[in-house]
Order: C-alpha cells, then sequence, then structure tokens
C-alpha cells in the first residue's frame, strides 16, 4: 500500500496535466545484479558476475504470477497501462532465444515451447487488469546476439501476443550484451525503424519505434513514411523536458538536442548516480538546481564562447541579467567545435545550433572576433572567465616536430600516411577515429550497418554478419603512459564502442610507454620502468594529446586589477576536455549570480 501511494503521486500529477502514463514490468533475469538471479537456464551473461539459477515449473509459474501481480497494482495505483519488457536481453527475451535457453521441457527446445512464457504472461496480464487498460509488449525485433530470434519467429511471437491481448508493441533492439552498439551518438539517426515498418503490416495493432530519435523532424519523417504508428523517445526528454510543448508551439529550433553521448544520463545510473544530462544539468536536480528571476539584474561578462561560458550565458540572461559574451575565434563553440568534426559525433553541431538559437532568444550580446581586456571588462558587475584550456606540452625531446591534437581536428596540419598519437584518453581516441575514417558512416546507415555486423535477421538468426570496416585512412598507433589498457576510462557504457572501432581500423594501442624522443623517422620509445625495448614507432605525423593546462592569463590580469572575476570549466580545471563538467558549471553559476 505505501508502494502504491507513493506511485499515486505521480500518475495523479501526469492526469492533471492531461497526460497518461504507463508502468514498465521488467524482470531482468541473468542480468540482475544478484548471485540469486534466474533464468531459462544456467547460462551466466557475459556482462554479470553471476551465473543464473535454472527455474523450476514452480519458480517460472512464480515469475508469471508475480508479473501479473505487478500489472495489477499498477492498475490500483492510477497508471493507465503496462508495458511488458520482453526485449534488450531481459528474462522473458532469455527464454526465446537458443542463446540461453538450453531447456528440453515445455518451455524450451521447440519455437512453440519457448515463447510459451512471453505469451502466457500477456495473457495473465490481460485477465489481471481487465480489458479496458493498455498492455504494451516490448519486443526484441534484432537480438545481436549468436542464436538469436529469425524474423519468422519475431512474426509469430508478435502475432501470437496480439492474440493473448496486447494492446501495442514497442520494439526493442539489441540485447544489452551485443557488440553492436544500438543507442549511443555514433549510431545513425532513426537507424532500425526499417524493421519497425517491416512489423508493421503483419499486426493489426500499433506498432511503436524507437532508438537514436533525438527530434520531431525525424519523428514526423517516421510517421510520415508509415514506419510506425507511434515514436518512442527517452533521454531527449531529458535534455529537454519541454520538448513536446516547444514542437506543438513551433519552435523547435529551442529543443536542447540529446546528443546520444550517455555520459550523464546511462553512465550514472551505472555507475549508481543520480541520471541527469550532459546538455541539461538540471534533470534530476530540478528543485536543487532553480532558475528564479533575478532580483537585482546586473551586468555580466562572460568570456569564452565554450560550453562552459555558452551555459553561463544563457542561463543568466535568461534569468533577467545583462549578458555580453566575448570570444575571439569567428564563432561560437569551442572545443565543441572541434569535437563536431569527428566522426560520429555529429550531434555535437545540432548543440552548437541550439546555443546559438538560447543566444538570440534569451538577449545575450555577443562579441566574436574580440579580444576582451582588462579594460574591456571593467564596467561589469560581474566577470566570468571561461577561457579554456591550451594544450600541455609533455616535455619529449623532438616535440617541435610534433602538431598538436587542435592543429589536427582544425585541419591546420593534414597528417602523413602513418601517424603515432601521444596520449589516449578521450582526445587521443577522438583524434585517431578522425584520422582513420574517411566518409563518417554515422551519416550514410546502410555502411554503418555493414561496419558493424548489423544483418537481415530474415536471413541470419539475431540479425548478425560479418562486419565489413571500410580500410583506415592511415595507419595509426595510439600511446599512452599508464601501464594500462588504452581507452579504460572512457565512458563506462560508450567506451567499448571506441575501442571496437579503432581495433576494426586497424589501430594499434600500446600503454606503459615513456616517450624518448620524436625524431624525423617517427617517435622513439621504451617500456616500463626499466626504460626496455627501445623501439622506434615509425610515423610521418606525431600528435600531441598528452593533456591539457588552464587558461588563466586574462583572469589572473583582472585579479592584478582588482577586479575578481569567476572562473569555469576548462580555465577552472584542466582534465580530460569535459563538456559535461563545462556545462554543468555554467549552469549553476548562471543560476546563482
Amino acid at each position: 500500500p505505501e508502494d502504491i501511494a507513493h506511485h499515486r503521486l505521480v500518475t495523479e500529477r501526469v492526469h492533471a496535466a492531461g497526460g497518461r502514463i504507463a508502468m514498465q514490468i521488467l524482470h531482468a533475469g541473468r542480468y540482475a545484479y544478484s548471485p540469486d538471479c534466474v533464468s531459462a537456464s544456467a547460462v551466466k551473461s557475459p556482462i554479470s558476475p553471476f551465473p543464473p539459477k535454472e527455474l523450476d515449473e514452480a519458480g517460472i509459474e512464480a515469475q508469471i504470477a508475480d508479473i501479473a501481480t505487478a500489472a495489477a497494482r499498477a492498475r490500483e495505483a492510477g497508471y493507465d497501462g503496462v508495458e511488458v519488457m520482453g526485449s534488450e536481453g531481459y528474462f522473458l527475451n532469455q527464454f526465446l532465444v537458443r542463446h540461453v535457453n538450453r531447456r528440453e521441457d515445455r518451455w524450451g527446445g521447440s519455437y512453440e515451447n519457448r515463447m510459451r512464457l512471453p505469451v502466457e504472461v500477456v495473457k495473465r496480464v490481460r485477465e489481471a487488469v481487465g480489458a479496458d487498460f493498455i498492455v504494451i509488449y516490448r519486443i526484441s525485433l534484432i537480438d545481436l546476439v549468436p542464436e538469436g530470434s529469425t524474423w519468422d519467429e519475431v512474426v509469430r511471437l508478435a502475432k501470437a501476443i496480439e492474440a493473448a491481448g496486447a494492446s501495442m508493441l514497442n520494439p526493442g533492439i539489441g540485447w544489452r550484451e551485443a557488440r553492436v552498439p544500438t543507442i549511443a551518438t555514433s549510431v545513425p539517426r532513426a537507424a532500425f525503424t526499417w524493421l519497425t515498418a517491416r512489423l508493421r503490416p503483419e499486426v493489426s495493432i500499433p506498432v511503436i519505434t524507437s532508438n537514436r530519435i533525438n527530434s520531431p523532424g525525424v519523428a514526423e519523417e517516421i510517421l510520415a513514411r508509415g514506419d510506425a504508428d507511434m515514436v518512442s523517445l527517452a533521454r531527449p526528454f531529458l535534455a529537454d523536458p519541454d520538448f513536446v510543448a516547444k514542437a506543438a508551439a513551433g519552435r523547435a529550433d529551442e529543443i536542447a538536442p540529446c546528443i546520444g553521448c550517455n555520459q550523464a544520463c546511462l553512465d550514472h545510473t551505472f555507475a549508481g548516480k543520480i541520471s541527469s544530462c550532459l546538455v541539461n544539468p538540471r534533470a534530476g536536480h530540478e528543485t536543487e538546481l532553480t532558475l528564479a528571476p533575478a532580483a537585482t539584474p546586473k551586468r555580466i561578462a562572460v568570456v569564452g564562447a565554450g560550453p562552459a561560458g555558452l551555459s553561463a550565458a544563457i542561463t543568466a540572461a535568461g534569468r533577467g541579467h545583462a549578458v555580453t559574451l566575448f570570444d575571439r575565434a569567428a564563432e561560437i563553440g569551442g572545443q565543441l567545435c572541434m569535437a563536431r568534426r569527428v566522426p560520429g559525433k555529429e550531434e555535437f553541431h545540432g548543440l552548437t545550433d541550439w546555443f546559438a538559437t538560447m543566444l538570440a532568444r534569451t538577449g545575450v550580446t555577443l562579441r566574436l572576433n574580440t579580444e576582451a581586456t582588462v579594460e574591456t571588462l571593467a564596467g561589469f558587475d560581474e566577470v566570468i572567465i571561461a577561457t579554456g584550456v591550451t594544450p600541455r606540452s609533455p616535455g619529449i625531446p623532438g616535440e617541435e616536430r610534433a602538431a598538436s591534437y587542435i592543429d589536427i581536428l582544425t585541419g591546420r596540419v593534414t597528417a602523413g600516411p602513418r601517424v603515432a598519437i601521444i596520449g589516449a584518453g578521450g582526445i587521443g581516441f577522438d583524434v585517431a577515429e578522425f584520422l582513420t575514417v574517411t566518409d563518417s558512416p554515422t551519416l550514410h546507415p546502410e555502411d554503418w550497418m555493414r561496419e558493424w555486423g548489423v544483418g537481415d535477421p530474415a536471413r541470419t538468426p539475431g540479425g548478425l554478419a560479418a562486419p565489413q570496416p571500410e580500410p583506415p585512412a592511415r595507419q595509426v598507433t595510439l600511446l599512452q603512459r599508464k601501464p594500462e589498457k588504452p581507452g579504460r576510462k572512457l565512458g563506462k557504457t560508450t567506451g567499448w564502442i571506441h575501442r571496437a572501432a579503432l581495433q576494426a581500423k586497424g589501430v594499434r594501442m600500446l600503454g606503459g610507454v615513456n616517450y624518448e624522443a620524436i625524431t624525423a623517422e617517427g617517435l622513439e620509445v621504451s617500456f616500463g620502468p626499466e626504460r626496455k625495448e627501445p623501439t622506434l614507432i615509425a610515423a610521418d605525423t606525431v600528435v600531441l594529446c598528452a593533456g591539457q593546462l588552464s587558461e588563466r592569463s586574462l583572469a589572473e590580469q583582472l585579479i592584478a586589477a582588482g577586479i575578481t572575476p569567476q572562473v569555469i570549466g576548462g580555465a577552472d580545471v584542466a582534465g580530460e576536455l569535459d563538456a559535461k563538467r563545462a556545462i554543468d558549471q555554467g549552469t549553476r553559476l548562471g543560476a546563482a549570480l
């Protein structure tokens, strides 16, 4: 009863606002992070430390009964429907495929037996909630794991689920353990709607589509083509909770875009932190990070139009302050302008476009191609320094022969056919991607599917095919001083994608390296504390991605002149280039002034 009362707080608020709400019922099966996890068979997941216990008949009946009970309680709590999770490799999906289901009883073996559990669950849920209640079934259209479902099996299941009482189908794409990315920023927009379009004529109930749909325009195109009856979005509502209202009002350009980075949503979830959003740090913190009108409007100068300065400017201006934003560059964006040139990070174009829109909407005075000075800033009530970072010199003999990551990503230097990259953090990986990819597959869905081995489930079970990556544009070696696997500290849910993408391009990755010298022939290195195995990495171009230093010279000049500035972003802390921290810091300062 206490739980039901808590849920009613949510459902009543949604209904008061004119909305409808369904509760998802998810049984994780062998994905549950517990030694007591259960599944069809005792087959351990590669992403979990716990082998599951194989359920017996009584155990299976207990799961069915619990799911049906949860549905009945959802109705009591005021929900308009439930969604039964049957995709992404969770419990019901585990019974469907031989990849996990090794049983020989009536719950395994033939497909009729393997689909018995999800069909029985939907039937029992319908019985528990009555006829006038929405029952959505989340169905896996392409498992992207070995021994996954064939397309004929998917269609057969969809029809059986409809007959069992489902109101609509919501396709899921790929298992959590699949080695094919499905929602990261490098996945093309709406990359999997072709499967929804194929399923839709097979059933008479509505079919939803999802995965990498982040704008009203993309959603409308899908509906106009007839690929789906409805469109499902999740992360875009973290990026902008007013997504629907802005779209309805014809203000789509004001929607803060989800860039598919996963840094503050999924990465936070799997680290046990509050889920939020890189683009919108107020997500999950709405009651703490409030944007009240300024009690005393001030004249505020912001120096630096990177993510920190942009966020501070639009937040402060939106509260009523008079803000002037200075940058010596010819365009806004700062480091975002380099990030958006990396193949697979094209969503950063949309983010910089949104910042430009919001500068205009909030009335920020923009001064590009302008070098801010102490004299320029003397008349303002507040000065915010967001001047970013400069590349750090690693102190390697001969480093004057090398190029910086800025030289490469801005096109000031064109790399030769053999490249050595010093530094294997996020920037090093981005530079390696930039140098090995000729034409971004993110912009060409068919090329992307071929690169990652996404096939047709009508031809191969699970939709897996042999990956066919394009040959690398250059031969690249990626090196780091730390004696650990390069890329180990990349994003929890996306790091494996970057590593796999570079491995597919033949990028050589070395850790535990000492940089001895940069010469005309390449990069001389040795290994370990003993500086053993002196080796020449033959290279036409050596690129420095060896960290950054805060650019604080203007802040120091202001302090010397008696002006105390607020310092944010990379100018405050020069770690890995971190748009999440920069935007959060800028937004919080803009809210506090």
